[in-house]
């Protein structure tokens, strides 16, 4: 919880709106929006001013956005895999967090009573994460939404991901390489770095005559675990996480 008193009803200023747009990264073009986004129900002179409505709308657009990037991001991850991660990622606990890291507490706009009180609920700052992806999304459209939810999910997405299957990628690449082509990887030392005591390694892995890109690690198992998910973004187009010289 924040010891940040938020605003009071009706304090939206110039600067208070500028603030909220350098904390999520977005100018808006309609203010409307972005005032609407960060009024709670007890701060809004009417409860369809506040931001219920665009919660509503957020929420749908985060759980789309998020299991088309589940979807592409990792080939190997069966339907309950992606459904596990996904209920994590969007949920209110994670929206919170997020929420709290971007500094919302200090823009919500909020009635006498609870802006005065020296601690935000969690579920205040998980509604506004929600609104103001919906008002981005209104004001900018789909890609400036999507730009919000993958700049700022993108490490959770992974890190939920990485827990799921206990961080195994190596796992994964070798199921897909059987039942793509029947061939087990193997995973190639391309390099290794420093002295004795703290040595890095750069591993490639290959699956029949392909290699794909390397990844350096801090031991070898490590480096084989990058050197697997770089592979298995390689396979699903996308670039890779461990990128290397």
């Amino acid at each position: 919880m924040s010891d940040v008193v938020p605003l009071a009803a009706g304090a939206a200023t110039e600067e208070s709106l500028q603030r909220c747009e350098e904390c999520i990264g977005y100018s808006f073009r309609d203010r409307t929006l972005l005032v609407a986004a960060l009024t709670h129900a007890s701060g809004a002179q009417h409860r369809l001013l506040s931001n219920e409505r665009l919660e509503f709308l957020g929420d749908a657009i985060l759980g789309a956005v998020v299991c088309e990037v589940l979807f592409h991001r990792y080939p190997e991850y069966l339907e309950g895999d992606l459904t596990r991660i996904k209920s994590v990622v969007v949920s209110r606990r994670t929206c919170a967090k997020i929420s709290k890291q971007l500094g919302l507490q200090e823009c919500l706009i909020l009635g006498k009573g609870m802006a005065t009180s020296p601690a935000v609920p969690m579920s205040l700052l998980a509604d506004v994460f929600e609104s103001l992806l919906a008002a981005i999304y209104l004001d900018g459209g789909s890609e400036a939404a999507r730009h919000f939810i993958v700049s700022n999910m993108g490490p959770e997405i992974d890190d939920v991901a990485a827990d799921s299957h206990g961080g195994n990628f190596k796992s994964l690449l070798q199921q897909h390489a059987q039942r793509e082509s029947g061939m087990t990887p193997v995973y190639v030392l391309l390099d290794e770095q420093g002295p004795d005591h703290s040595k890095s390694f750069k591993v490639a892995a290959r699956v029949d005559e392909r290699r794909f890109h390397p990844a350096w690690g801090r031991n070898k198992k490590e480096a084989e675990q990058r050197a697997a998910r770089n592979a298995l973004y390689e396979i699903g187009g996308k670039p890779v996480p461990y990128p290397c010289e």
